[in-house]
């Protein structure tokens, strides 16, 4: 099959050799966070030798350190780069003020978030010194089967959509003793959500932790991501996060697709 003209410009303009080095970095996520050399040869096809180079430069530009046993893990640059990336999300840019007038009149922990596959991505958190919870952060990715803002951004995915998103998600490896434990059952939660336009998150994620979503909705009224508001499920029940809590939730996200609107 011959190549088309937009694919043949494309290959003359390609960098071989920075593309294997973005390809080493993709090697890196939440849950591979350091490989050996003869791992990120035989996960990328690059031969040892080249592998040895690529990973060589960028070790010396600050992209990747290795450790003494030989591992390989992401350096300084790549969070300096994430977290530029971040900052300079408009989305981000929009909503940090109106996150940190609800954290600061509620007093609880409040996050910002847009589905990335089968998980949250974490862009915007303002924690509460008292919640106790895994250590998440920006740049944190956690199951959106099981997040209020995972579900909640789920919900407004057409069924399709949402089940070949979750093609591959083992509902058996849930954390909380809450969450669910079939795509049936996350069908029914999503169907209830959009009907309320909330999702709530009683003890899915983790024992002790409660929160509460509401959409934010782009140019056209899509949800391009969620809020929440995280509690510590002693000092607030499920019913009473659907209260005052949910009002000011309801309203920021409002003010934040505004300002979206407004570009």
């Amino acid at each position: 099959m011959k190549a088309t003209e937009d694919e043949k410009a494309g290959n003359r303009y390609r960098i071989e050799a920075l593309a294997k080095g973005l390809d080493v970095l993709r090697l890196f996520d939440e849950t591979v966070t350091g490989l050996k050399l003869r791992e990120i040869s035989e996960l990328t096809g690059i031969p040892m030798p080249t592998a040895f180079r690529v990973v060589a430069t960028l070790e010396e530009e600050g992209f990747v350190e290795r450790l003494e046993d030989g591992t390989v893990r992401p350096g300084v640059a790549v969070l300096t780069l994430g977290s530029a990336a971040l900052r300079g999300s408009s989305l981000v840019q929009a909503a940090e003020r109106p996150l940190r007038r609800l954290a600061e009149g509620t007093g609880e922990t409040v996050n910002l978030g847009v589905l990335l596959g089968d998980h949250v991505l974490y862009l915007v958190r303002l924690r509460n010194s008292d919640l106790v919870t895994a250590n998440v952060q920006v740049g944190s990715t956690l199951p959106a089967a099981y997040t209020s803002m995972g579900k909640l951004l789920l919900a407004y995915l057409p069924e399709s959509e949402r089940h070949e998103v979750l093609r591959d998600h083992d509902f058996a490896a849930a954390a909380g003793p809450n969450a669910v434990d079939s795509l049936d059952a996350l069908d029914a939660d999503c169907l209830a959500i959009r009907t309320e336009g909330y999702a709530v998150q009683d003890q899915e994620v983790a024992i002790g932790l409660r929160s509460v979503s509401v959409p934010v909705f782009g140019v056209g009224g899509t949800p391009v991501a969620a809020i929440n508001i995280a509690v510590a499920a002693n000092r607030h029940s499920a019913d009473e996060l659907r209260g005052p809590l949910l009002e000011s939730l309801r309203a920021t996200a409002q003010e934040i697709s505004l300002r979206l609107s407004a570009g």
